[in-house]
């Protein structure tokens, strides 16, 4: 769907160029998305976050002449803003860029902020400096928990974006605001178009309302207050759209709805992912040995989206909506199930089969999950496989004099798995059509160097590289390590194999041995097998 615009003055010299003869393989081949990015000052909040590192590297790679990146950090669990900074500049998403830009970390200008404050809580003179240089917000700090208290969420996910939006409409060189929703803001429908909705409740109503309220209070009628909405996460993120569409006035906006934000495909290295969010952490508990069952569709969407696809999408949508700026609000859905579809049979397999060649170590017990849509045997599984292990386990670490903690593992593996429930166990289709449109606006070398065409990932491979990132990216384990943990699982299997023949002789001698009945019936299971063997023996000898 090609968007309502303005005709900006770049277009017309491209098509005056075209028209000419004159449009040449260099100019076709020359990134015009790197070309818009140099000598631009981008605004950057979540940087800090697990998409917003990846952002900031892809820009600082890939758009190498970008003047200055400036990020909004807020001081956090005993850190102060230099120092988390400081911290994310160790980490291993940006090797790359170390390698071919040694300095690179001067074009990171860290500004002190606080989303829940008012102004931002950032000084008069970055304020300042900010309104007269900044000209691309990307908009990424939110809270994803799930389970986020509702007055929290509200104070984050829309009050948060109510501050930013305000700060950018005073930016005097301002040429797009981006902002970083969810494809399940609207999970409440089932066919989810690239719009935004209406809600059933006014949110600034809303925000005042909740304000004054006891914490308890929020607490018992959140249910009602969320409706049709699973979690507060999502339900704010719809919130959050609405108050962009109220509040934008002119500013070029677009809005980019990634689904299930997964580890990279490509870039900066197949298989980053730094945290235990979403799907990671299940993979390590499969991974594990933890996780030997989960409620979920096995014909469902498993809707991922690998993390450096949602910021080559963000990146390509900042470029066409500064260039091309759409008189409507541009919304983005960020989705796989419609091109490329995966299901969460598939991944089930393919995570088991990816731990059992390369194992993770001093894994609890041998990587094998089953997954079920049925309530009843999801529990009868959870009590056999899940808690009973984890009492038995407990109870030997309290007999060798140190702390049981395997329940309690359990116990927040089981809360993790409640919450994903929903999203497991169904299907939703999106549109895509403003994807499709902005990757048609691309030119060559801008799909090479910006590619989020999900049509062309390998699920298999992907899901391979996710398991091994989380064993070398967020557990810190050496591959060199393998041949051990291989021979941990045999010793685990050698283990199982004869816990199980254990198993096997105690119920013989309990009700085979002392029962008539249940001996007779035990002759005669064996008898038949007997003969049924006979008969297949004689038969393949005859044949032959």
């Amino acid at each position: 769907m090609t968007p309502n615009q303005e005709k900006p003055e770049e277009e017309d010299s491209l098509c005056h160029l075209q028209k000419a003869g004159i449009w040449t393989e260099s100019y076709i081949n020359m990134s015009l998305i790197s070309s818009y990015y140099a000598g631009k000052n981008v605004l950057i909040t979540g940087s800090t976050g697990f998409m917003g590192k990846v952002l900031v590297e892809k820009l600082l790679r890939s758009c190498p002449e970008v003047n200055a990146i400036y990020i909004l950090v807020r001081p956090k669990s005993g850190q102060s803003m230099q120092e988390r900074v400081c911290d994310m500049m160790k980490c291993k998403v940006f090797d790359r860029v170390r390698e071919d830009f040694q300095n690179f970390q001067e074009k990171i200008v860290p500004i002190s902020a606080e989303l829940t404050h008012p102004n931002l809580a950032i000084s008069s003179e970055d304020t300042e400096r900010l309104l007269s240089c900044i000209n691309i917000v990307f908009h990424c700090a939110a809270t994803i928990r799930f389970d986020e208290p509702l007055k929290h969420a509200l104070r984050l996910n829309v009050c948060g974006t109510q501050r930013i939006l305000a700060l950018a409409r005073q930016m005097q060189k301002l040429d797009a605001f981006i902002h970083i929703s969810t494809a399940y803001a609207n999970c409440n429908r089932r066919q989810i178009d690239e719009v935004i909705y209406a809600l059933p409740v006014d949110p600034k109503k809303l925000i005042d309302s909740v304000e004054w309220m006891d914490e308890s209070i929020i607490r018992e009628i959140t249910p009602q207050l969320i409706g049709d909405w699973p979690n507060t996460y999502t339900y704010t993120k719809a919130l959050a759209e609405y108050i962009i569409q109220q509040d934008c006035g002119k500013m070029n906006v677009a809005i980019i709805r990634p689904s299930i934000v997964g580890a990279s495909w490509q870039e900066p290295f197949p298989g980053w992912i730094d945290n235990f969010n979403g799907p990671s952490g299940i993979f390590i508990a499969a991974g594990k040995g933890i996780l030997r069952t989960m409620k979920a569709n096995n014909d469902a969407v498993a809707d991922l989206i690998p993390v450096d696809v949602v910021v080559n999408l963000t990146l390509a949508a900042g470029w066409c909506t500064a260039v091309q700026r759409p008189k409507t609000t541009m919304v983005y859905n960020c989705t796989t199930g419609g091109v490329n579809p995966f299901y969460w049979g598939e991944l089930e397999h393919h995570v088991i089969s990816t731990f059992k060649r390369n194992p993770l170590e001093q894994a609890f017990r041998r990587p094998n999950a089953n997954m079920t849509s049925n309530q009843l045997v999801n529990q009868y599984w959870i009590a056999v496989s899940h808690k009973a292990p984890a009492l038995l386990y407990d109870f030997y670490l309290k007999l060798t004099g140190r702390k049981p903690r395997m329940m309690r593992i359990f116990n927040r593996l089981h809360k993790s798995m409640m919450l994903l429930e929903y999203f497991t166990s169904q299907s939703w289709e999106w549109s895509t059509e403003n994807m499709n449109y902005l990757m048609g606006q691309l030119n060559a070398e801008d799909r090479k160097s910006f590619n989020f065409d999900a049509r062309q990932l390998n699920w298999p491979e992907y899901i391979e590289n996710y398991c091994i990132g989380t064993k070398k990216y967020v557990l810190n384990e050496d591959m060199s390590g393998l041949p051990a943990a291989r021979q941990h699982l045999k010793k685990l299997r050698n283990i199982r194999y004869a816990f199980n023949t254990t198993l096997l002789v105690i119920i013989w001698r309990i009700f085979i041995a002392r029962s008539q009945m249940a001996r007779n019936i035990w002759y005669f299971v064996v008898n038949l097998c007997y003969k049924f063997l006979s008969y297949f023996r004689a038969s393949s000898t005859l044949r032959h």
